[in-house]
């Protein structure tokens, strides 16, 4: 991918080096959950993109939960948005970038809505996000509460030893996802389908989950279609490796290596399959509309 001619974006926080707290939801820790449940949430943030305690089990947070506002100093907050000049963070930032580029104009004239930036905070290991802990555990994820993407960059590393899954714009596909669901809140649609998920059984709340996952594919497949078309940026095997990675991340690829066999109720992103179609569906259309994954009776 022909990322380096990319425009910078100014909305990265650079927080790596800074150190961060405990595992915890806002207003007092995990609330009673086991240890279990929390790895198990880690591993569903991981792979779904959002943090888990919006949209399994979040209601405290979208309903009345305080969020916390990490206070900073001023001199910490111009650290933070000193643009990275290290490889990963330099890449994170124009991959953002090209993301505004692009939505800031497709997405007025294919919805009729304003874009409106998301933050991106870079961090090592752990930090404060408005949905509480971000921790390395749960992957990148989109806040909706602070309106911001959590990227520990040693993510990429991770991809390629865990998911044995390389390639620039396989990383770029991750951030792509990420910004999807920001678009996806833009839109309104983060918040109405939280309200469907609180008022609906286990179960149901998974498959309205496994919509929005493909939607951000589909979203991010837009990006790709939209940014190949104004600035030539995809080189031969890009989109293999975009394929490859939604591939390593699906559900039942997943349950079938950690426990054998796939329990499709608890799919909460979708399958291999499912996600690498949704994909391109997004990248051969070029257009938002073709990713109303809520209107489609089989993903």
């Amino acid at each position: 991918m022909r990322w380096e001619d990319f425009r910078s974006s100014e909305n990265v926080e650079d927080r790596r080096g800074e150190g961060g707290g405990g595992f915890g939801f806002p207003g007092g820790g995990a609330g009673g959950l086991g240890i279990g449940t929390i790895v198990i949430l880690c591993i569903i943030g991981w792979v779904t993109g959002i943090n888990p305690a919006i949209l399994i089990g979040g209601a405290e947070q979208m309903t009345g939960g305080r969020q916390r506002e990490e206070q900073v100093d001023p001199q910490t907050q111009q650290r933070r948005r000193t643009a990275p000049t290290d490889q990963s963070g330099q890449f994170a930032a124009k991959i953002l970038g090209n993301t505004e580029d692009v939505w800031s104009t497709v997405l007025p004239d294919q919805t009729g809505k304003r874009y409106t930036p998301t933050a991106m905070v870079l961090y090592t290991g752990g930090t404060r996000s408005g949905c509480g802990s971000a921790q390395a555990a749960m992957g990148p994820f989109y806040c909706p509460l602070d309106k911001k993407v959590y990227l520990d960059t040693n993510f990429f590393k991770e991809m390629a030893q865990r998911f044995r899954v390389k390639g620039d714009f396989a990383y770029a596909y991750v951030i792509a996802h990420e910004v999807g669901h920001h678009v996806q809140d833009v839109l309104g649609i983060l918040g109405k389908v939280q309200a469907r998920q609180q008022a609906s059984g286990k179960v149901e709340s998974n498959h309205l989950s496994v919509r929005v996952e493909l939607m951000a594919d589909c979203l991010a497949g837009v990006w790709a279609k939209n940014s190949n078309d104004r600035w030539n940026a995809l080189e031969q095997g890009d989109i293999e490796e975009a394929l490859q990675a939604a591939s390593a991340i699906g559900d039942d690829k997943l349950q079938q290596q950690s426990q054998g066999y796939a329990v499709p109720d608890s799919f909460t992103h979708g399958t291999s399959q499912q996600r690498m179609r949704w994909f391109m569906t997004g990248y051969k259309s070029g257009q938002t509309r073709s990713c109303d994954t809520f209107r489609t009776a089989d993903n």
